[in-house]
């Protein structure tokens, strides 16, 4: 019996791509990876997001948090720092905010193919590195096409409803999950796990939550 993993994330979450990192590095060393089914879900962290942001990314940050400018580049230089201990290269001054309903959207056709966790890979690193629009749907198409994802298919998703309905239930299933902050993993459907945690802590997660599911299949 495969041990389920979902995880509540965001695209342009700078936490979720450092807890993705740590969580690979666990998964790389759990002995059983190979029985581990992993499920990217759908988490805004503005619902309410415009297509883009005006202004830099420290003036976004500055803004949200009510801090001065200066205080905002600390806390990008800050995770910038963290992400590169887990070999992450964050570009933040050039990073291009905007609505990512339609980017959640786009993972749910990536994991109709079996592709879910490259496309998300690549629309976090394009992102957080390359600083690529990432609302914008000519992008989103060729970022999803360039990690499997054919190409037509994704671009008729954009310009129609598909997957909505989906991403919203991912987002209700976490508010009754209590998830109010990502990255958050849940194992197993009885394990959650709330933040980046270093991977000896998601590798301890991991072990657990296999031990009891295999002793429920038992």
């Amino acid at each position: 019996m495969p041990l389920t993993v979902e995880i509540w994330s965001d695209v342009v979450c700078p936490w979720c791509y450092i807890g993705k990192r740590r969580f690979e590095a666990a998964l790389a060393r759990f002995a059983h990876r190979d029985e581990v089914e992993v499920t990217y879900r759908s988490f805004e962290l503005d619902p309410e997001a415009p297509a883009r942001h005006a202004g830099t990314g420290p003036e976004r940050l500055a803004e949200k948090y009510g801090v001065s400018l200066e205080e905002a580049q600390a806390m990008n230089d800050r995770v910038t720092a963290i992400a590169a201990e887990d070999g992450l290269e964050y570009h933040l001054d050039i990073a291009r905010g905007g609505n990512t309903f339609d980017a959640h959207r786009i993972l749910h056709l990536a994991a109709a193919h079996g592709v879910q966790t490259e496309v998300k890979e690549r629309l976090m690193h394009a992102y957080f590195t390359e600083g690529e629009p990432i609302s914008d749907a000519d992008t989103l198409v060729r970022l999803a096409a360039s990690a499997g994802v054919p190409e037509a298919e994704a671009r008729e998703l954009l310009a129609g409803d598909r997957f909505t309905a989906e991403v919203r239930d991912d987002e209700q299933l976490g508010a009754q999950l209590g998830i109010r902050g990502v990255p958050f993993f849940v194992l197993g459907r009885r394990y959650g796990v709330s933040g980046a945690q270093p991977a000896d802590v998601l590798i301890g997660a991991l072990e657990q939550a296999w031990e009891e599911t295999s002793a429920r299949a038992a």
